[in-house]
C-alpha cells in the first residue's frame, strides 16, 4: 500500500507552508491518484510544453503538471499567478467538448484562477507565440 503524504490533502498547506490561497481547491484523493497517472502518460504535446515550462524557465514562476483542482486536472498550474494553462487536442473538437471545456473554465474562474487554452497544433507550429502568451498571463 502507496503512503500519501498529509500535505497533498489539506489545500491550505504546501510543504509545511501556510498558504494564503488554497492550493487544490479540495481535490480528493481519487483526483490526486488520477493526477499522478496522467503525469506518467502525458501526451507529446504536454511534454514539449512542460521543457519549456518547468524549472521556473518563465521568468521564475514555478508551473505544475497535471495539477488537481476540485473535481479537476489541469494540464498545467502557475499558483503564484493563479494560472491555468490547458491544452486541447482534437477529443476537443466536438461540440459537447466545447461545453465541456467551457463549463469546466467557468468553474476554474469562479476559484478566481486565469485558464487559458492552446491546441496542440499550436504547441506544434507556434511554441514561442505560446510561450509568449502565457508570459503575458504571468
Amino acid at each position: 500500500m502507496k503512503i500519501l503524504n498529509f500535505n497533498l490533502y489539506f489545500p491550505m498547506y504546501v510543504r509545511n507552508k501556510i498558504l494564503e490561497t488554497p492550493f487544490f481547491y479540495g481535490a480528493s484523493p481519487e483526483t490526486f491518484r488520477k493526477a499522478e497517472r496522467l503525469r506518467k502518460n502525458m501526451t507529446i504535446e504536454e511534454r514539449i510544453l512542460w521543457q519549456r515550462l518547468s524549472r521556473n524557465q518563465l521568468i521564475g514562476f514555478r508551473f505544475r503538471r497535471q495539477h488537481p483542482i476540485d473535481i479537476f486536472i489541469v494540464d498545467f498550474y502557475c499558483h503564484a499567478a493563479r494560472l491555468v494553462v490547458e491544452m486541447d487536442g482534437n477529443i476537443h473538437d466536438s461540440q459537447e467538448a466545447k461545453e465541456w471545456d467551457a463549463g469546466r473554465t467557468v468553474e476554474l474562474e469562479a476559484f478566481g484562477l486565469k485558464v487559458i487554452r492552446f491546441t496542440n497544433d499550436e504547441i506544434h507550429e507556434k511554441l514561442d507565440e505560446v510561450i509568449n502568451k502565457i508570459i503575458s498571463y504571468l
